[in-house]
């Protein structure tokens, strides 16, 4: 037994044939040069994808959203897209696409690395987030402005159509929100019902505005309001703001419909399908097929008096149409200068200002006679 406790250097053969040993044989746990160098690399890579998974950029991404048959069943159902109770219904062909925009990012969320670097190899659209949401927004919250948009875009629509086919549809402008440094602080409140302005009788919302332009600037205007079933008269001096008198209110409309019709759009927000879904409703409503049996979208917000206003991301919209397969784009006459040189192949394009000016295009398309339709 050897008590010196020593280390010593294992003997070492010598001549033709014996290994060389350089220092202490490896123990199980040390690797190779080359090893480590394959260990190095791999934590790297984990660290790229966790960095690339975890930290955000600031952006949001738009591209080509899906379409959807307004005359067919709602997205992600079996039940119509649109029921109607208590009218004759009839049977129709062909399509009125709703169409859509897909957006990425944005509040609750955000855009990670991989996904920038994904969505720039495929040539997506990146806008500021801050530019598309405010400040400190949260993702309920534009939820709930979405749900919001839609609502009223499909009461517009029905209001519209309604009264397209000739039926009475009685409408209030009602206050959703007074402007506290507004020159109707303290005088109106959130919920009045406006009733005329100058004794003139208020029959649609927009006649509010119409009215209040034709009064003489800086003298004050005469408000009929209800207010809790009591009948009142408000004298109020607009403010001129880039040549238009205003009242610094948010208005809105208050439908009384004669028949009862349902819009089912699932998840889809914001007002900007008003425009199909009036044509789509009033196509249920009488007799024949609107379309003529074509396949047709379209986009624009609608409003009770059935002007048709500009939306955003036309340009995702169209392609989102060209890839479901219509041959036909109606588009609002504001966003004329968007469509211009983003128009996919196969698509035409007609702009239309007014609820009118739709109908008369699908039916003109539904006779053939489409080549000759105003486009952008």
């Amino acid at each position: 037994m050897n008590d010196d406790p020593t280390p010593r250097l294992p003997t070492l053969r010598t001549g033709r044939g014996a290994p060389t040993y350089q220092g202490w044989p490896r123990a199980p746990w040390e690797l190779s040069a080359t090893s480590r160098r394959w260990l190095l690399m791999l934590v790297a890579v984990l660290l790229v994808g966790a960095v690339g998974s975890l930290v955000t950029v600031p952006y949001v991404v738009y591209r080509p959203g899906s379409a959807f048959n307004a005359l067919s069943t709602a997205p992600g159902g079996q039940d119509p897209m649109i029921s109607v109770t208590g009218a004759t219904t009839y049977p129709t062909q062909g399509a009125l696409d709703v169409t859509t925009v897909a957006l990425y990012g944005g509040p609750g969320f955000e855009l990670t690395v991989w996904d920038w670097v994904r969505f720039r190899m495929q040539g997506a659209e990146f806008v500021d987030r801050d530019v598309v949401y405010p400040p400190e927004v949260t993702r309920d919250q534009i939820s709930e402005v979405n749900k919001a948009e839609m609502v009223g875009s499909q009461q517009e629509a029905i209001a519209v159509a309604l009264r397209a086919t000739g039926r009475r549809v009685a409408e209030q402008a009602v206050i959703g929100q007074v402007h506290p440094d507004g020159p109707s602080a303290g005088k109106l409140r959130d919920g009045d019902v406006l009733t005329s302005v100058n004794g003139t009788p208020i029959e649609i919302v927009t006649d509010v505005s119409r009215l209040i332009q034709r009064a003489q600037p800086g003298t004050p205007v005469t408000l009929g309001v209800l207010r809790s079933g009591t009948r009142l008269s408000v004298p109020v001096t607009p403010v001129q703001v880039q040549g238009r008198r205003l009242l610094r209110v948010q208005l809105g409309s208050r439908f009384s419909f004669p028949v009862n019709v349902t819009i089912n759009a699932g998840d889809v927000g914001g007002p900007s399908a008003g425009l199909i879904f009036s044509l789509a409703v009033f196509d249920k409503l009488t007799p024949g097929s609107l379309t003529g049996g074509q396949k047709i979208a379209g986009t624009g917000t609608i409003g009770s008096d059935g002007a048709v206003g500009p939306i955003g991301g036309i340009e995702h919209k169209m392609a989102g149409a060209a890839e479901a397969g219509a041959g036909w784009f109606l588009a609002p006459v504001a966003n004329c200068t968007a469509v211009t040189g983003q128009v996919p192949q196969g698509l035409r394009v007609v702009k239309v200002a007014t609820f009118e000016d739709a109908r008369n295009a699908v039916e003109t398309i539904a006779a053939g006679a489409g080549d000759g339709l105003p486009g952008c």
